[in-house]
């Protein structure tokens, strides 16, 4: 059976997606508004951070029309979002704003990480595939957010997990159809745990390890 979209699942599911497309945006926002964009530039970035994971995710398994093409009422709140930031967000604003962001975050990369492997393993991906699709949904709207804005991609440098742990959430859903368990199951339980496993490393601080070359010493 074909999976719904993740918007349509259910009004908590919306809420969440909303909260979560609000937080990846707000960092793009945060960041365009850093490096001194333009109002045309922070809305690019911040559309980035919010839209370009799934889309990414659309163009490399060739599913039309992108979703933010679809229900364009995510761009006149992705564009009210940034006039009502340009009017109001001050640089003492950022550090306590990125910070609040971060939970609705935690739950954003559970859910589109989910939603992306299970809108792949609908499309008839192999497990591996989509479980990689889950990650480039959640993950790669920041990486593009941070190209754009001429920085390494946080989620590569930072050492707390974050694709990590939208990786294990795919998994998860990807286990569940294994299982044969209904679908709206297996999407709460991937989300769940990639939205756990991310709270935990905010909470308690986890580090992936660096990558240490050997010091060749003097020459």
């Amino acid at each position: 059976m074909p999976t719904p979209e993740f918007w349509s699942l259910s009004a908590i599911h919306l809420v969440v997606e909303a909260l979560a497309t609000l937080a990846f945006a707000l960092s793009g926002l945060i960041e365009g508004a850093r490096k001194k964009l333009d109002a045309v530039g922070v809305c690019v970035v911040a559309g980035l951070a919010a839209f370009g994971g799934g889309t990414l995710r659309d163009i490399l398994l060739d599913r039309r029309p992108f979703f933010w093409v679809e229900h364009t009422v995510w761009l006149w709140l992705l564009l009210a979002l940034c006039a009502v930031a340009m009017l109001f967000l001050r640089d003492r604003h950022f550090a306590p704003t990125e910070r609040a962001a971060q939970w609705p975050d935690a739950l954003g990369l559970g859910l589109f990480a989910a939603s992306g492997t299970q809108i792949a393993l609908a499309a008839g991906m192999p497990g591996i595939v989509a479980v990689v699709m889950g990650v480039v949904t959640a993950v790669f709207g920041g990486v593009l957010r941070d190209i754009v804005c001429n920085e390494i991609p946080r989620a590569f440098r930072d050492h707390q997990p974050y694709a990590v742990c939208a990786f294990a959430g795919g998994w998860v859903v990807w286990g569940a159809q294994a299982l044969d368990a209904p679908h709206g199951l297996g999407l709460v339980a991937g989300a769940a745990t990639a939205s756990l496993l991310r709270g935990m490393a905010l909470l308690w601080n986890w580090r992936l390890p660096a990558w240490r070359a050997d010091d060749p010493g003097p020459r």
